[in-house]
């Protein structure tokens, strides 16, 4: 249990940011999600900011009392966070270099992904394609693979629809959710939006980009990183854990660009291993692809933001590089890294996964 001095200041943080989303949504209505693009809290009152000098003022208080707290986690987590957001404040008053945005916002190396990592990828891609049986070099092979996984557009809500039974079935098997299956996700069809994905929780609908060309095995992934044992199941254990006590109030929001940013994706993207659901070559491939196209977003974002080249030519680059998911893929891509209020976030699918699998791998079965 965290103790009570740690569950007091993380309501008081939870009131602080929700006072900077308000502040931030009313000087820049672009931005139609916000700073907390997800808030379960049904008493908490915003603080209010009249000024970014306010906000900021409040938060450097927050980040020296987050040092008296007992548990060293949350003394390290609630110092970052509010780094995060008056690195964020500072952001809106007077801009941040792209590089200060990522290291200040998601406290991680402000580099995109290496070449010897790529190479690495797409060396690993190649050799799993080749056991596979297809030949050519890698686009021909990744683009006949493809072929033959494609679930066709309009059969694509109802293969999740099933996927997501599964998942669900698969997550009680290793943990409880605080739930009954009535209370999951359904499919919805998006077109023309910056994501491949989202779980929209208090509407209880994945929304589902059909843009980009899917596969069996993407959708798998979907399902486990939106749903079970991802988002759908963190949000409802936030939820359930306030409401009985044990966890903190800030865990009843989803705030981008902040300390646990990595954190978050990593545990999503987790789901396959989590669930054990890694049942094929195929499953292999796409978790290499995953990897892959996360760090081919943060060369893409890095090339515009911090370079300065133009729209049109990362374009090309990125489609260049992405090896499958066609023009729907690229464009939501592009959508997600050209948005200056969610371009550094790209960097939390990078750092993610591999942040969280070393932990699950290392703890004992009985602490997972």
């Amino acid at each position: 249990m965290l103790s009570d001095r740690t569950l007091k200041y993380a309501e008081d943080v939870t009131t602080a940011l929700l006072g900077l989303d308000a502040l931030y949504r009313a000087e820049n209505d672009s931005d139609q999600d916000g700073l907390v693009v997800l808030d379960m809290s049904t008493n908490h009152v915003q603080e209010r900011f009249n000024s970014y000098d306010a906000a900021h003022q409040r938060f450097a208080t927050l980040k020296v009392q987050a040092d008296s707290l007992p548990e060293p986690d949350r003394k390290l987590y609630y110092r970052q966070l509010c780094q995060s957001k008056l690195a964020f404040i500072a952001w809106r008053k007077g801009g941040l270099p792209f590089e200060h945005q990522i290291r200040n916002f998601l406290h991680i190396p402000a580099a995109a992904a290496s070449d010897r990592d790529l190479d690495d990828l797409r060396d690993q891609m190649r050799t799993l394609l080749n056991n596979m049986n297809y030949s050519g070099d890698l686009v021909s092979q990744c683009q006949a693979w493809e072929k033959s996984n494609r679930v066709p557009a309009d059969e694509v809500p109802d293969v999740l629809d099933g996927l997501l039974d599964e998942a669900w079935d698969r997550t009680v098997q290793r943990m409880k959710i605080p739930a009954s299956k009535s209370d999951g996700m359904r499919v919805a069809a998006v077109s023309g939006v910056p994501f491949n994905a989202r779980c929209n929780y208090l509407k209880r609908t994945v929304e589902l980009n059909v843009d980009p060309v899917l596969t069996r095995a993407g959708l798998k992934h979907l399902a486990v990183h939106e749903c079970y044992p991802g988002h759908y199941v963190q949000f409802k254990l936030r939820e359930t854990w306030y409401r009985d006590g044990a966890a903190p109030a800030d865990g009843l929001l989803s705030v981008v660009n902040t300390a646990s940013s990595c954190t978050f994706e990593g545990i999503a993207d987790n789901g396959m291993r989590v669930i054990d659901w890694i049942e094929s070559d195929d499953d292999r491939l796409m978790a290499l692809m995953n990897r892959y196209r996360a760090g081919i977003a943060t060369s893409a974002a890095w090339k515009l933001h911090a370079e300065g080249q133009s729209v049109p030519r990362v374009t090309g680059w990125l489609r260049s590089q992405s090896l499958i998911g066609g023009e729907g893929w690229v464009a939501n891509r592009m959508g997600f890294i050209i948005a200056p209020e969610r371009c550094a976030l790209i960097w939390s699918y990078w750092h993610g996964e591999p942040s969280v699998a070393p932990v699950w791998e290392r703890v004992s079965h009985e602490r997972r």
